[in-house]
């Protein structure tokens, strides 16, 4: 038997930034795609452990649940590559047109009793419009809102038009989901019926309405680290509220349906990064979690996380509730999540990350 010493070259680096983090400051691309870069189990471990650090510093023991309703089904017009919802390829997935008020309001009470603090409408369309059908998404809304129990989210697809955005703001919506799916440069490779502007353009015209943004994308996809990477800084840019991690899911019929997992650890290590990069926001583990991770499921938080998509997804199915539940509770973790105004994001000073930066309004009431 023969001992090998760790290699502890890259332990005070990642310590390093780190603290820079905690410290309030934003790391460069270049600084951060080093991380992506780590190898050594040794010190992907201590990335996972600063990660970890960040998360309990910027969002302490809670951890925020949201769940989805499928609102309508299949038959999608767009050609994501990833989605066994669209209607260019055969995989078998339900379809059914947008739902009546029943099976919302039971998703509400399902989530209410497991503590869930957000359901969202999502629907398989390219987008909404002016007319009869925004009408009845706006009567959903509102009817969620009316019940008080959990925040209602929609994640409806592209918007045109800033009244749309308008409307369901006055409706009641909150947050709206929205993915950035990869980075620009990949974005193609993952749909051609619309553009990745096309995406930011309805990005804008929510935070114009004062809708917070949830906003992530999906790895195992063939993109490189660097997309990741790039992924991870186009959603700080555009200032996600909630970010959502998926983890593909090959779905037989569809482009991507041979795709090879991510390993374990790879995916930890991007959760790990995004938290450097992101350190207020909330990153929420999505699709793919129970296929890819598997018995590591719990390490999620360890690497950063602080949000979780409970119940089933779209076209595929999750553990039991119960089982996450019981997870949370194992590691100290506390799913009661109540900042409803995402307050615990807002930064002191202009956002630059400069230690003892204020706002000019600070600086007029010090005078």
């Amino acid at each position: 038997m023969t001992l090998e010493l760790v290699d502890a070259t890259n332990h005070a680096p990642i310590a390093g930034l780190g603290r820079r983090v905690l410290d309030g400051v934003n790391l460069t691309r270049a600084e951060v795609l080093w991380l992506f870069h780590l190898e050594n189990t040794a010190d992907i471990f201590d990335l996972l452990s600063w990660a970890n650090r960040i998360r309990e510093q910027f969002k302490g023991n809670k951890i925020h649940l949201c769940s989805i309703v499928n609102a309508k089904a299949g038959a999608c017009s767009e050609n994501c590559s990833f989605c066994a919802q669209s209607s260019f390829y055969q995989t078998g997935s339900p379809r059914y047109g947008f739902v009546d008020p029943e099976p919302v309001q039971a998703a509400a009470e399902e989530a209410n009793k497991n503590g869930v603090t957000a359901v969202g409408l999502v629907a398989a369309w390219k987008g909404l419009n002016e007319g009869p059908m925004l009408d009845e998404v706006c009567d959903r809304i509102r009817e969620l809102k009316a019940g008080g129990k959990t925040r209602p989210d929609v994640s409806l697809g592209l918007l045109k038009h800033q009244r749309v955005a308008d409307r369901l703001k006055e409706a009641g919506v909150e947050c709206y989901g929205h993915n950035l799916e990869s980075s620009r440069r990949f974005f193609p490779e993952t749909c051609t019926t619309h553009t990745y502007d096309d995406r930011l353009e309805t990005i804008g015209y929510l935070k114009k309405a004062g809708i917070k943004i949830c906003s992530g994308g999906i790895i195992g996809m063939g993109e490189t680290r660097e997309d990741r990477c790039d992924l991870a800084f186009a959603l700080k840019e555009i200032g996600a509220n909630v970010v959502p991690l998926n983890i593909l899911n090959p779905i037989k019929g569809t482009p991507f349906e041979n795709h090879p997992p991510l390993p374990v650890m790879e995916i930890l290590k991007t959760i790990a990064c995004f938290r450097f990069i992101l350190p207020r926001q909330e990153i929420m583990i999505a699709g793919g979690r129970t296929v890819n991770l598997r018995d590591a499921q719990s390490m999620i938080f360890l690497a950063g996380a602080s949000a979780l998509m409970v119940g089933n997804y779209l076209t595929t199915l999750n553990q039991p509730v119960e089982k996450d539940l019981q997870m949370l509770k194992d590691l100290g973790l506390d799913p009661s999540w109540d900042h409803h105004g995402f307050s615990d994001q807002d930064e002191a000073g202009c956002g630059c990350g400069k230690a003892g930066c204020r706002t000019e309004a600070e600086l007029t009431t010090a005078k």
